[in-house]
């Protein structure tokens, strides 16, 4: 990325003050190579600053911090002599096109169809801002608005704001059998965002949202309601330690996002709960074209008997080819893991394969933990898939698996998608 005479001056330069103990000074920061996403901007998030020390590992934060912006595709710095112990510092970009769609439309063998499509512009006014909505069609319509700036005043801190309305047809899972239920959920959303530092960061806010459970058809049980309309109240933290680099597709590196939310029911019928879950993320180059990716999902909530469970099995959230949420439970375990292998890679496009297995298994609604090692709670389901990614567009990658059951009562299927599964 450096130059030759370039990177020879730079490491001339850490050499004499790794020796010397004389500290070098950043004359300016200078942008090139961006066109939509603002100069201003990438000064405003960076840690490089003007009449700062002259620092190789606060440049490598800044590059990171830049490859993670949905504006980037890529970047990289450059480091010239100014005058006697001051430096230029280039930041080099290469955009991404940021106005894109998002599609995930997902069925089974047994012949369920759902999809949602949306438009997102993720770098509104050239200030990594996100703004766009979906549209939802799975059984019933749904729709949503979201707005994310991470960065409003410095790299620290940010503001989110989320709107929507979901109606989905729902399995209830009864002693007497299945029933299924029309619901919905309306919600508004608000969270203020902080960032420690380059690796830590916090989410927290407040969720007010209705939801209404309208019988449709199957089982019925005397202590289960036809209709249920319930107004929460949802209080919300998310902590995510984060070391991922980006290299176009390539992802290395790990990972974790905590999520704790308590809710607040004006029911009995759906009594106040919480609820904890984990992801861990790790990401391994192998070779010059291979990426092992892998996420381990850990959640608990509330153990409430109530057919109404907040963890789910599903086609698009966990376990590919299971089908459209299957089942409920009070607690999660589940481990995705992918090796993506480069088939074709051009300046603007490539190609991928991948081979996944998805294993999950669920606690039930008032069961033990011994629930997670029940035969008929494990799911595990292995397939292949494609990729095909635009690297000049942001989240540009269509990705079509499909997985098939290897556990009893099995099914099969395919999931569509823009962006990676995880």
């Amino acid at each position: 990325m450096l130059n030759n005479s370039v990177l020879v001056l730079f490491i001339l330069c850490f050499s004499i003050h790794g020796f010397s103990q004389e500290s070098y000074i950043i004359a300016d920061v200078k942008v090139q190579g961006n066109k939509r996403l603002k100069s201003s901007f990438v000064k405003l998030i960076s840690d490089a600053k003007g009449g700062k020390i002259l620092d190789s590992i606060v440049l490598e934060q800044d590059i990171i911090r830049l490859k993670r912006l949905p504006a980037v595709s890529h970047a990289y710095y450059q480091v010239f002599h100014s005058n006697d112990h001051q430096y230029n510092v280039f930041y080099n970009i290469e955009e991404n096109f940021t106005i894109n769609p998002q599609l995930n439309i997902y069925t089974t063998n047994n012949d369920e169809f759902a999809y949602r499509a949306g438009l997102y512009e993720f770098n509104a006014l050239g200030r990594n801002i996100a703004f766009g909505g979906f549209y939802q069609r799975d059984i019933f319509d749904s729709f949503g608005i979201n707005l994310r700036a991470p960065f409003v005043f410095n790299n620290k801190i940010g503001i989110a704001l989320n709107f929507q309305s979901l109606t989905t047809q729902e399995p209830v899972f009864l002693e007497e059998g299945i029933a299924d239920y029309k619901y919905n959920n309306t919600s508004f959303e608000i969270l203020g965002l902080y960032a420690f530092n380059f690796r830590h960061r916090i989410e927290t806010g407040v969720t007010i949202f209705s939801e209404d459970y309208e019988y449709l058809s199957g089982a019925t049980s005397d202590a289960v309601p036809q209709e249920l309309v319930v107004d929460k109240l949802l209080f919300k933290s998310v902590y995510e330690y984060d070391t991922l680099d980006y290299y176009y597709q390539y992802i290395h590196g790990f990972k974790s996002t905590f999520n704790i939310q308590y809710v607040i029911a004006s029911n009995e019928t759906l009594p106040d709960f919480l609820i904890w879950w984990n992801d861990f993320q790790y990401f391994l180059r192998v070779g010059e074209k291979g990426n092992w990716a892998n996420r381990l999902r850990l959640g608990l909530a509330t153990n409430a008997d109530s057919p109404f469970a907040p963890f789910s099995v599903d086609n698009n959230l966990n376990v590919r080819g299971v089908g459209n949420t299957i089942d409920r439970g009070t607690g999660v375990i589940v481990l995705n893991t992918e090796y993506r292998y480069t088939l074709v890679d051009k300046s603007w496009f490539t190609i991928q394969g991948n081979v996944f297995i998805d294993a999950g298994s669920w606690r039930n609604p008032g069961g033990d933990l011994g629930d997670f090692g029940d035969d008929q709670n494990i799911r595990v389901y292995p397939g292949l898939g494609m990729r095909f990614i635009h690297k000049k567009i942001f989240n540009a990658t269509f990705r079509v698996d499909y997985g098939y059951g290897i556990t009893p009562s099995a099914t099969s299927g395919f999931v569509f998608g823009i962006g990676q599964y995880f």
